[in-house]
């Protein structure tokens, strides 16, 4: 059994938590603000309940290398937990993403990772990769909030 590995990455925004997780929750719309990373995106399946909730998966990437990501959780406004789904490239991969309203209107906006490494000694470099990957994404996610763009 590998060992645990995890990330975190926290940014504000000035924008409501409404409006950034309106973004990162909707699959198709990171092909708006996600580039040069995300240049693909659409739903695989939509949820059961809510289109964009529990079940929906999403493809994100540019293809041949598109990743599929389950929702798992979802709190419209508030949180999204989701994980890869067919097609796993980390073992036991899980994300949550949080938007907690600011006192001064805006958003703190944390999201963590977590996985169990596929090959033994891979796991730090593979935490790496991915909070540097997140730290790009939620950039460009909160510039996007922000600017309406």
């Amino acid at each position: 059994m590998g060992r645990r590995f995890s990330f975190e990455v926290n940014r504000t925004s000035t924008a409501p938590p409404s409006a950034l997780f309106a973004l990162e929750a909707d699959g198709p719309r990171w092909a708006e603000w996600g580039k040069p990373l995300i240049f693909q995106a659409r739903w695989a399946r939509r949820g059961a309940e809510e289109p964009d909730g529990v079940g929906a998966v999403r493809e994100v990437g540019l293809w041949p290398v598109l990743i599929r990501e389950e929702t798992l959780e979802y709190e419209p406004g508030r949180k999204h937990v989701y994980t890869f789904a067919t097609g796993k490239p980390l073992k036991d991969y899980r994300a949550e993403v949080l938007f907690t309203p600011a006192d001064d209107g805006g958003t703190h906006l944390r999201w963590t990772g977590s996985f169990t490494e596929p090959v033994p000694g891979s796991g730090p470099v593979l935490a790496a990769t991915l909070r540097s990957v997140i730290r790009l994404i939620s950039a460009k996610l909160v510039k996007a909030a922000e600017t309406g763009r």
